[in-house]
């Protein structure tokens, strides 16, 4: 791994993605009109009494941050390292699990290889996976494909669900290249061209709609409706990572705007929210962060400071090209935090049957 990824970049990115998880959690599947109803102002993590946990995007994130301390970014080690944490991921009974990425894990559990173990989706779980993987290797554009496609197809096998995470990994990279400065919509357009085949040219189209639709200072939510959004961003990872690259790009140096507008636009809204989280924080930094959105970050064993010594564990092997060992996690804390947090969801879930309609 070289060491062009910067240590602000890194802790930036892992942190800005559980804390735009946490804020987008409380909102998950709630069509825009409900949620404005229930959350008129988007105050950050509120999933209990003004406190926010995090959900599969963030747990997935750090996975990848784990494969990449073990693998240094060899493609062969990372992708046994990922199916490894995946296996035990499930076995530990997290409360969200994407329809696809549960077939692909048991496939994985029956000793299908990682390399077949993908069932055909283009859903967005690999969006969620791959801005981190901008960050460390967005400066050598083919061993960045080769991540993002073990990633991705650890799981998902549609193209479209790679060629969405090569366009979230490109974001992330281009935030983590210049701190403090705006990337412009051309230019992104341009480096995603010439990093997509022939074939993603729907994406392609897509993402110049929302270079158009900044430029003509078109609200996110209004882009999402004008792509299928209406009723909330779904899924489908090429409505996911459209609207991400939107909100990116509309409001680079504002992390609560971004999020804010994103999650207005209603649906996937933890996804949406993580992988833009995600690409914000890599050009904010941890600093550039909301620091009283980061404080109400209620985890454990997964915690704000777990999660800061994975970033620099993660920084390390950046500066030197050398492996280490993943920061490990007690299996019996995983355990009790995940039962928690499906109380907490059911939850939620029975507030959101009562008033206000």
């Amino acid at each position: 791994m070289a060491s062009f990824p910067s240590r602000n970049a890194i802790l930036g990115c892992l942190l800005g993605s559980a804390v735009g998880d946490s804020v987008g959690l409380s909102c998950e599947g709630l069509s825009k009109r409900r949620q404005r109803r229930l959350f008129p102002e988007i105050t950050g993590p509120s999933l209990l009494f003004r406190r926010g946990m995090v959900s599969d995007d963030t747990e997935h994130a750090c996975m990848v941050a784990q494969a990449l301390i073990a693998s240094a970014g060899e493609v062969d080690a990372f992708t046994r390292s990922l199916a490894r944490q995946l296996r035990v991921w499930l076995a530990l009974l997290p409360a969200g699990v994407g329809f696809a990425t549960l077939r692909a894990v048991v496939k994985l559990w029956l000793g299908i290889s990682p390399t077949r173990s993908g069932v055909f989706s283009a859903g967005n779980g690999p969006a969620m996976r791959s801005p981190l993987l901008g960050v460390c290797f967005g400066h050598d554009g083919r061993r960045l494909g080769a991540l993002v496609r073990a990633s991705t197809r650890l799981t998902h096998t549609d193209p479209k669900a790679e060629y969405g995470a090569l366009a979230a990994a490109l974001a992330a990279s281009m935030a983590s290249r210049a701190p403090g400065a705006r990337v412009t919509g051309a230019e992104y357009a341009r480096e995603l061209r010439g990093l997509l085949p022939a074939d993603a040219g729907e994406l392609l189209e897509l993402v110049d709609r929302a270079v158009d639709s900044v430029d003509e200072r078109r609200s996110t939510e209004a882009f999402a409706e004008a792509i299928g959004g209406g009723r909330g961003v779904s899924g489908y990872i090429y409505q996911t990572v459209p609207v991400v690259v939107h909100a990116w790009l509309a409001h680079q140096d504002d992390y609560r705007a971004a999020i804010t507008a994103a999650i207005r636009c209603g649906g996937d809204t933890d996804t949406v929210a993580a992988t833009l989280g995600g690409i914000l924080g890599a050009g904010l930094g941890a600093a550039g962060l909301p620091a009283d959105w980061l404080a109400r970050l209620w985890e454990w064993p997964r915690s704000v400071t777990w999660m800061s010594g994975l970033g620099e564990r993660l920084a390390e092997v950046a500066a030197d090209g050398a492996s280490r060992e993943p920061l490990r996690l007690p299996v019996a804390g995983l355990l009790a935090r995940n039962g928690f947090f499906l109380l907490v969801v059911l939850g939620h879930g029975f507030r959101r049957l009562l008033p206000p309609y």
